[in-house]
């Protein structure tokens, strides 16, 4: 599937909270799922509202193995324990796109939104994310899967 709407936002910081791992690529959905899980179980004890869908967070790009942040965003600041922590996704200048189809196909995607931002005069950061718009448990067919990607440029 194509890549669907590149546009520019502007974006406010979003307080969040999140599980740090680095994880062979072969074990990112298993990480994922167990972060999710360990992310909202915190939220809930910290007494955190969930403000948005869960979101993987790339503070570089993915190589073999990847340095991920997965979790969601709240609605204060949060003080968890137990291996999540606070994390405040950037705000500022970014491009948004939406990947639809399975999470294994979206290097292609990248691949067009990096050729769009370079058509359009856009440096990006080396920091990315993710936002999970399709719960595949709910939607178990990937090719309607919907991710945002959000990537901050100069």
């Amino acid at each position: 599937m194509p890549l669907i709407s590149p546009h520019v936002v502007h974006l406010e910081p979003q307080e969040s909270i999140a599980v740090r791992g680095e994880v062979p690529r072969a074990e990112l959905a298993a990480f994922f799922e167990d972060a999710f899980h360990q992310a909202a179980a915190q939220a809930q004890e910290a007494g955190l509202e969930i403000v948005g869908p869960p979101f993987g967070f790339y503070p570089r790009m993915p190589d073999e193995t990847v340095e991920v942040e997965a979790g969601f965003p709240v609605s204060r600041p949060a003080d968890p324990r137990d291996g999540a922590h606070r994390l405040v996704l950037p705000g500022g200048r970014a491009v948004e796109a939406i990947h639809v189809g399975p999470y294994d196909t979206m290097e292609r995607s990248y691949g067009e939104l990096v050729a769009w931002m370079s058509e359009q005069g856009l440096e990006p950061a080396a920091q990315v994310w993710e936002t999970y718009l399709s719960d595949p448990e709910s939607h178990p067919d990937p090719s309607t899967w919907q991710t945002r990607i959000v990537w901050p440029v100069g």
